[in-house]
């Protein structure tokens, strides 16, 4: 049975999270209702991951599997999109290996969380406005306190149907970006509410009401109760997804697996730079991804 990948986008601000809930709209609900009209037969469409309600997604994979081969699958995308509501796109859909799989192939995502420092109407939907000075530096040094554990309960919602609350922190920085400071966060996999939850307690650490030691803690008590509130979901965006194989053939349009790896690429050396500027500099001013 021929296997289609497809890459996309998705503003989540209306929608009740990617996966299918009873009585609610959903990205995924809406993605098989319009497949489904096109191709004619009932399909069901298979995520890379779960966002929450109300995150956005500037890069998603899904997978779908159909009786016969799509004649032409570019025509099929622009006729998604035609039929799609605004706030998805579909960047594109091509045929890939039949054991290839969206969730389980994916060898990390990353997200960012935006924050504007300034009351911005322009970006009510799309960062946190938090006012206050925050120590940067030492919401940095938390940060990096992440490599050393994998057990990261303490900033995941309870009673979630997860085998394992172990996780693969990557990357985790902050950072400037167009006048916004950003949370960059690279992981095998996240928990549900993780990364929400671990923004909200470096920025406790950022405004003085927890120290280093007591940040240590509560990823070690393993306990929600211990870690701060979860910053809003408005402002949390899912930016890569990678494979451990390219998925997306070159040819007919953009491979945008590569296009993915050489932007992380590009990115990581514009944060290894800005690391070594923080060493001889001041902190950066604060002016300036689940789930």
């Amino acid at each position: 049975m021929p296997r289609y990948f497809i890459h996309m986008a998705y503003n989540g601000s209306r929608y009740h999270g990617y996966q299918i809930q009873p009585h609610s709209e959903s990205v995924q609900e809406t993605l098989e209702q319009c497949l489904s009209l096109k191709l004619g037969q009932p399909v069901s469409i298979t995520g890379c991951g779960r966002t929450d309600t109300g995150v956005h997604a500037r890069n998603y994979y899904a997978h779908f599997d159909i009786e016969e081969a799509i004649a032409d699958p570019e025509a099929l995308a622009n006729q998604m999109n035609a039929f799609l509501p605004e706030d998805i796109v579909i960047y594109r859909i091509w045929q890939v290996a039949p054991e290839l799989h969206a969730r389980f192939d994916a060898v990390s995502r990353t997200y960012h969380y935006y924050i504007t420092r300034t009351k911005n109407p322009f970006h009510i939907n799309d960062a946190y406005f938090l006012y206050g000075d925050l120590d940067i530096a030492k919401m940095q040094q938390a940060a990096d306190m992440l490599f050393e554990y994998e057990d990261f309960t303490s900033f995941s919602k309870v009673h979630t149907q997860v085998k394992t609350n172990n996780c693969k922190i990557m990357e985790a920085r902050w950072m400037e970006q167009d006048g916004l400071l950003v949370f960059r966060i690279k992981a095998d996999r996240f928990l549900r509410n993780m990364v929400r939850a671990i923004v909200g307690t470096l920025l406790e650490i950022g405004k003085g009401r927890m120290t280093l030691e007591e940040f240590r803690a509560v990823i070690e008590h393993k306990d929600r109760c211990e870690a701060g509130t979860s910053v809003p979901a408005h402002a949390l965006f899912l930016e890569e997804v990678e494979y451990s194989q390219v998925v997306s053939p070159s040819g007919n349009g953009a491979d945008y697996t590569c296009i993915q790896r050489r932007r992380e690429g590009l990115m990581n050396r514009r944060l290894s730079d800005a690391a070594a500027d923080n060493k001889k500099e001041a902190p950066p001013s604060p002016e300036g991804e689940t789930y």
